[in-house]
Parts: structure tokens; C-alpha cells; sequence
């Protein structure tokens, strides 16, 4: 075996010579091409593990013309994106994709107006194979951006318009149909719900959901947060405000729980003796560290990150055709029942 010292980084040259075979051979094998003999792969595969060479991205790029990266890009400003736990499980879960399949991760933050024209400059300047967006707000300018870049894109979430673009989302509005179904089931008369942003699909199907299972409620019961612990806390004041003989809160999402959760303390009510309270998320660092446990409707973070990853790489290995383009994937969501409720 030969051995490299002193950071001499072996070459192409080098492999063929080692590999018995001519440079353009060599090139073909390691650059992904095709028309090689199975027996001449293996000598130049051999070749490469043993002289630990690494391919010239950009002479792979040119046989492959892939760039070998995918950019996710979340429509959310960085305070939000770094202090809310869905995300990371959300990037764990493509991150773990990509890496299996040697893709690289650029992550695209949308912080404010600029920040679309910077997003918009980098994809049509080929520098991704395709991209994975998520947290899309009503009419977010991202759709037509990919659109318009030429770029395969897979939404993370529901968009809330027609169209072809495949998407991975989780049943928002059955999960919340069940947790308002328990909230009934243990006797609960007055149920109020804490939801997300209305500008996005995933607070809209599961209001929905709640408004499925009580369509009389009064709107009262209804107070919009922005799926953060202090716009939790800040809609529970204000239900309470309204309708302080709620026993029952169904919150969107577990931060909005939590801090329902505080005020709900703070107030002199007991949860769940006084007031029973449901989330949405089930993330264990949120809603295991309550004080009571948060039973809350689970959806599978980390597995959806996942599958849009899988669809975005089905669909570039078919060269991105859009003849036959991935159908779209809702995952099933569960109550997880702890001490809140």
C-alpha cells in the first residue's frame, strides 16, 4: 500500500498509474461516469481507497452536473429558528438523509424583505441541486422564487395554494380533533384554544380541527399566538381576561403551552385539577420538563425532515423530471397523555 506523508494530496494521475488504467478511465470512475468495465471500476475503486484520494468536486460536478448540496431554507428570522426545538429536530432529520446520501446541507434563513433577493440570487447562481422550504407564510414570495430559479423544491408543511409541488406535513387537523375529543372525554365543558399564526397552514388545520369537534364554541375561547412560549402566555392572559371559567386549553404547539402553563399558575389555577391543558408537538425537551408533563398530540419531527429529504433526492435522481413528480406525504399524528390533562 502506498503511503502519503507531508500532506501531498495524490492525484488523479496518480490513481490511474496505481489503478493500471489511462487518466480519462480513471476520471470516469471517480466522477461518477458511466461505460467502464466492471472489472476496470474495481481496480480504480481499489486504487482510490488505497491511495486515499479525494475527487475534485467541481471535475465531478462537470460529469455529474449535480453540485452535490440542497438548500433548506426556513422563512423564519434567526431568534425564532435557534430558540424553538422543532427546528433543529426538523434539520436533524434531513441532515441525517443528506448525509447518507454524500449531499451536503446549506442552511437559508429569511430574516426580512432583503433576504429573499439574496436567497433568490444564490439558487439561480446554481450553487444547490434542489431545496427543502418550510415554515412558508401566507403569500411568502419563496415558491415563485424556486420557481422561478429552476430549482426542485420540496415544501416542508401544507402550502396554502394549489399547486404541484410535493410536501411532507403531519395531520394538524386530526391531531387536534383528538386532543379536543380528550379534553371532552375527562369532562372539560369550556375549552379554549391557543393558535399559532394564521398566516400559516399548520395553525389554520388545526383550528380547524378544534372548530370540527365544537362548532358552537364562542369565538371568545379563540386567541391567536405566534408558536413561542411568550405569545403563549400572552393569549392565556388574554382568555383568561375574557372567559375566566375556561377548564380546558388545547394550545398549537408545546411552547405556546408552556407558557399558557405559567400563567395559568400564576392565576392560582391548578392544572390540570382546574384547568386541563393539551399541546402540540410533543418535543421531550418542552413538553417532559413541565411542571406537570404536557400531554400534547406527537408528530414525528425528526421522520418528517427525513422524508422530504427522501422526495427531494427521489426526484433528483430522476432528473428532476416534474412528468411524474412525488406524491405528497401527510404523516399520522398520536395524543400522548401525561399529567396536564
Amino acid at each position: 500500500m502506498t503511503e502519503w506523508y507531508f500532506g501531498i494530496r495524490p492525484t488523479l494521475d496518480a490513481v490511474a498509474a496505481h489503478a493500471g488504467v489511462s487518466r480519462a478511465t480513471a476520471s470516469r470512475v471517480v466522477n461518477g461516469g458511466t461505460g467502464v468495465r466492471p472489472h476496470l471500476v474495481e481496480k480504480v475503486r481499489q486504487a482510490v481507497e488505497e491511495l486515499r484520494y479525494i475527487p475534485n468536486p467541481a471535475a465531478r460536478s462537470l460529469v455529474t452536473r449535480r453540485t452535490g448540496a440542497v438548500a433548506v431554507i426556513v422563512a423564519e428570522p434567526e431568534t425564532r429558528f435557534f430558540s424553538d426545538p422543532f427546528f433543529s429536530q426538523q434539520i436533524r432529520g434531513i441532515g441525517k438523509e443528506l448525509s447518507a446520501h454524500d449531499t451536503q446541507l446549506v442552511l437559508l434563513l429569511v430574516e426580512d424583505a432583503d433576504d429573499y433577493g439574496r436567497v433568490s440570487r444564490y439558487l439561480a447562481g446554481g450553487h444547490v441541486d434542489g431545496a427543502l422550504a418550510f415554515s412558508l407564510h401566507e403569500e411568502d414570495p419563496l415558491p415563485a422564487i424556486t420557481r422561478g430559479a429552476g430549482v426542485l423544491t420540496v415544501f416542508g408543511g401544507r402550502p396554502g395554494f394549489p399547486t404541484s409541488v410535493p410536501y411532507v406535513d403531519a395531520d394538524n387537523r386530526g391531531g387536534a380533533r383528538e386532543a379536543v375529543r380528550h379534553l371532552l372525554a375527562i369532562g372539560r365543558k369550556r375549552i379554549a384554544h391557543i393558535a399559532g399564526p394564521l398566516d400559516q397552514t399548520a395553525s389554520t388545520d388545526r383550528l380547524a380541527g378544534y372548530r370540527d369537534v365544537l362548532p358552537e364554541a364562542d369565538p371568545a375561547l379563540v386567541a391567536e399566538g405566534a408558536f413561542t412560549s411568550e405569545s403563549g402566555a400572552e393569549a392565556m392572559s388574554r382568555l383568561l381576561a375574557r372567559r375566566p371559567d375556561l377548564d380546558a386549553v388545547f394550545a398549537g404547539n408545546d411552547l405556546m403551552a408552556s407558557g399558557a402553563l405559567r400563567v395559568l399558575r400564576d392565576s392560582g389555577r391548578r392544572v390540570p385539577e382546574d384547568v386541563a391543558l393539551v399541546g402540540f408537538d410533543d418535543m421531550a425537551s418542552v413538553a417532559e420538563a413541565t411542571d406537570p408533563p404536557l400531554t400534547t398530540v406527537r408528530q414525528e419531527i425528526e421522520e418528517m425532515g427525513r422524508l422530504m429529504a427522501r422526495l427531494l433526492l427521489r426526484g433528483l435522481d430522476q432528473g428532476g423530471a416534474v412528468v411524474a413528480p412525488p406524491a405528497s406525504v401527510i404523516t399520522p399524528t398520536t395524543l400522548v397523555r401525561r399529567a396536564s390533562a
